[in-house]
């Protein structure tokens, strides 16, 4: 598996998947829809730490920055 999320998607996957995890512990959300939340914020602390997202792949898209070689 190649990288292709950089930093800041990184970051701010964890920062949506935390607050959706005190969402969900605060009661605030619940219900179906709380459930859908918290597995979508399990998807997204993964591919965080993982630093691949299928869908980027799907769709293209990669906010990596590309490695420069050195001579």
């Amino acid at each position: 598996m190649k990288t292709n999320m950089g930093g800041f998607d990184r970051i701010l996957r964890f920062a949506i998947a935390a607050i959706i995890g005190y969402l969900y512990y605060a009661h605030i959300i619940s219900g179906t829809l709380g459930i859908v939340l918290v597995v979508l914020a399990v998807v997204f602390v993964l591919t965080s730490f993982i630093g691949f997202c299928p869908l980027y792949t799907f769709f293209g898209i990669n906010s990596c920055k590309k490695k420069v070689k050195l001579k």
